[in-house]
């Protein structure tokens, strides 16, 4: 899959899962009346109805140039793990800095960068008080539309949250696109970006003034329990295959830091990882395929032994006996302000 804005739609951690089978499609739509067939946010609650939502243009029908999709089960899998793990000790920070902008009739102006299903925006928005409009970028219109349609209606205070919904990729996302930013979020995007995008997606905050929050970047460390003496082989595997194609993988959170502060911002990185334990055997279970997937991909002598790894993981997840650690770190990057109001 070559292309930055191929690369934009992708989410890490999850090589094997990029395109939803019809099943998996169908089965979690958007209603005409605006409403969700069976989507539940970060929290296990309904996801809201009725969102104020702008649409600029509803799904398009599938065309063999389409980026690949993700499959809307597996995001909705990851989410409450997420959720969970995205770090916290962040929004301390960032909330100071937001109270410090100019004042503007529709609130602060978020712009999410490969939204997906939007989860970053049903974690966020209610974390944060005051009015918000939140612009959500991704390739995939399907996945944009249902971003928009779940998207939360209301801040932290009770304010209002409005959402828009823009189809492009990282490249487009430039100093004029973000004219009026508050704020640019992204998750599980960085480690799939090569330095070339990181840099024009640093340059083009730091020309806006405004802030970024960059979660769950894998730091290419997995910890499992029981161990296994082909967990670290596989671990490489997969950390090599996360860096093909001059994509950054695990060095991504260093690369961005070291990006973002040649541009004057302070930077600040913490650990978010995913705790899996059996009360997430499901979400393990897809992990645990899409990671030794994609080692077996990248180093195709593995297989013979990985499939039986993977069968041995797999039966000790669903008896309750695998622990999971998948590390991540979260990023924010607090440019300068522009002299003009953000």
């Amino acid at each position: 899959m070559g292309g930055a804005g191929h690369r934009a739609a992708r989410r890490s951690d999850d090589p094997a899962l990029r395109t939803a089978a019809p099943a998996e499609r169908s089965a979690v739509r958007p209603l005409a009346d605006g409403r969700t067939a069976s989507w539940h946010d970060g929290h296990g609650r309904p996801a809201t109805e009725g969102a104020t939502v702008r649409l600029r243009g509803a799904p398009a029908p599938e065309h063999p140039d389409d980026p690949p999709r993700y499959a809307p089960e597996w995001l909705r899998l990851r989410e409450p793990a997420d959720a969970a793990a995205r770090a916290h000790d962040l929004l301390g920070p960032l909330r100071a800095r937001l109270a410090d902008l100019p004042g503007r009739a529709d609130g602060l102006v978020v712009h999410d960068v490969g939204c997906g299903t939007g989860s970053m925006g049903r974690w966020l928005a209610p974390l944060l008080d005051g009015a918000q409009h939140w612009v959500l970028h991704d390739r995939d219109p399907y996945l944009l539309h249902f971003a928009a349609v779940a998207a939360p209606r209301t801040a932290a205070d009770g304010s209002r949250v409005t959402v828009e919904t823009r189809r492009g990729d990282l490249a487009r996302l430039t100093p004029d696109a973000l004219t009026g930013a508050a704020l640019v979020t992204a998750s599980a995007l960085l480690d799939v970006l090569t330095a070339e995008e990181v840099g024009a997606l640093a340059a083009a905050c730091a020309a806006a003034g405004c802030p970024a929050l960059l979660t769950l970047s894998v730091a290419g460390r997995v910890d499992l329990t029981p161990a296994h003496p082909l967990d670290a082989e596989i671990a490489g595997a997969f950390n090599d295959h996360q860096r093909r194609t001059g994509m950054l993988g695990p060095d991504a959170v260093d690369v961005a830091a070291e990006v973002f502060a040649g541009h004057g911002a302070a930077v600040r990185a913490h650990p978010s990882p995913w705790r899996l334990g059996p009360d997430e055997a499901g979400l393990t279970a897809q992990w645990l395929r899409g990671w030794v997937g994609a080692a077996v991909e990248q180093r195709p002598e593995l297989r013979e032994r990985a499939d039986r790894y993977l069968d041995e993981r797999l039966a000790a997840c669903a008896a309750g006996e695998l622990r999971v650690v998948v590390h991540h770190t979260d990023l924010l990057a607090l440019c300068r302000p522009t002299g003009g109001a953000p």
